[in-house]
């Protein structure tokens, strides 16, 4: 029987650490996922295939991202019926996701790789690496309805307070898509095409795996073809909820597109640097992920039972414990930046241009923890217009104009640039802290219906 998590008694903590680990272990197998690609063209490609799977991935992080946003409301609605006891409604939700992201997956099928080589254009792609990038996007686009279906299996199982099945899915793509990088790259040399190819046929082979391995493992709720139904009014609360989280997440994500494109500008060895400082970033923003995947369950679940004071005493654990990582990542980064760099590229000037933009990244490593468990908990309280507003104003008026400003001094520096990406969480951890203490005094958020 899969067991689900009861956030709404007992101990805090060792609930939310419970949940939280194999969250963070497919996390990390996540970065692991997409860190291979460019592992293994790094070592194995030139420096324009790496500089077009960075750009490529970025892209498709992002336009998946946006979808994938929509996702995480299946989590907090199933979250919150648990939390209500209301496990029958669980199938209604699961059934109308599946069909919902169906239908979004065969779109972005369509329209991605059509709009391949204009996004590699306007991202700026360095001459020699355009035709590469613009190949990457295509073949990741044309698996769309693989790779959002491999999410929002993982999203589901977390809204149903199982956070192992998910793991277990990263993991089988983790495998598919490092055997498919070594083959298609390593031994074919088939440079950022290859990684591409690699990164769909892995998914696709997880989403059959992960479909076998759930139709022999029972679930905490019963869930038959007859659920699989469209629920127009199920519908309009996962867009009205979803769309500022998606919004959100579309702009964050363009704003960071933007800041690439800068880089573009400066040549392929900053490029290609930037990229792989993306990577190791991705590994040392691990914990704080984790929390705010794990926060959005832990607050959904208390919040349809009626207890909000004990959602926000799992903020206050959740971001404790994220700065104690926060602080470890902080000193490897800046510090040991080069030797985390030198896992993914061997020429010397990369390596260099990629320790320079991680310097930066490594301040951000003591902010993340706030923030990143702030937008999970406000997500779990269904306040994601906030989420919204914060992260665009972040985005467009703080990290988009300081990098733009910091790439036209001269000289110019990977790390003053990526100094923009600390300034923006700044300001929205204030404003967070802000909308917090405007929630507690002006409304009964945080009384709860009964005891915690």
């Amino acid at each position: 029987m899969t067991r689900s998590i009861d956030f709404t008694r007992g101990r805090i903590l060792p609930a939310l650490l419970r949940f939280a680990l194999p969250v963070l272990m497919a996390l990390f197998l996540q970065a692991m996922y997409g860190a291979v690609d460019l592992m293994v063209v790094g070592k194995f490609g030139q420096a324009a295939d790496v500089s077009a799977v960075s750009t490529g991935s970025q892209i498709m992080m992002t336009l998946t991202n946006f979808v994938g946003s929509f996702a995480m409301v299946a989590t907090v609605l199933l979250s919150q019926k648990l939390g209500e006891g209301r496990k029958d409604a669980c199938a209604g939700v699961i059934g109308t996701s599946l069909l919902l992201f169906l239908a979004a997956g065969l779109v972005m099928t369509v329209l991605i790789p059509v709009g391949a080589l204009p996004l590699a254009r306007l991202m700026r792609a360095p001459l020699e690496a355009e035709n590469l990038t613009a190949a990457y996007i295509r073949i990741c686009g044309a698996g769309s309805v693989a790779i959002i279906a491999y999410n929002l299996i993982g999203s589901i199982f977390r809204g149903l307070g199982d956070s192992k099945t998910p793991l277990i899915t990263v993991g089988i793509a983790c495998l598919c898509n490092i055997f498919g990088d070594l083959l298609l790259v390593a031994v074919f040399h088939l440079g950022a095409p290859g990684a591409a190819m690699a990164t769909v046929f892995a998914q696709l082979l997880s989403v059959v795996f992960s479909w076998l391995l759930i139709r022999r493992k029972p679930l905490p709720v019963t869930f038959g073809r007859r659920d699989l139904r469209w629920d127009g009014g199920l519908v309009r609360r996962i867009v009205r909820i979803g769309t500022p989280i998606a919004l959100q997440d579309l702009l964050v994500g363009a704003s960071f597109l933007i800041i690439l494109a800068i880089v573009n500008n400066l040549g392929l060895t900053q490029s290609a640097g930037v990229g792989v400082a993306e990577k190791v970033c991705a590994f040392i923003m691990l914990v704080p992920a984790a929390f705010m995947q794990s926060m959005s369950a832990f607050v959904g679940q208390n919040r349809g039972a009626g207890k909000p004071e004990r959602a926000i005493k799992g903020l206050w654990a959740a971001v404790a414990v994220s700065f104690g990582f926060g602080v470890v990542m902080f000193w490897m980064a800046f510090f040991h930046g080069d030797l985390l760099s030198t896992i993914f590229a061997r020429q010397g000037e990369l390596i260099a241009a990629s320790w320079d933009y991680l310097k930066a990244y490594a301040i951000d490593c003591l902010l993340t923890c706030f923030l990143f468990c702030f937008i999970g908990f406000f997500n779990g309280m269904e306040r994601t217009a906030f989420v919204m507003v914060q992260g665009i104003i972040g985005a467009f008026a703080i990290r988009v104009p300081v990098c733009f400003y910091m790439s036209k001094l001269v000289p110019v520096s990977l790390f003053r640039i990526g100094l923009a990406t600390p300034c923006s969480t700044v300001v929205q951890i204030g404003m967070c802290l802000g909308y917090l203490l405007y929630l507690k005094h002006r409304t009964d958020l945080f009384r709860s219906k009964e005891g915690t």
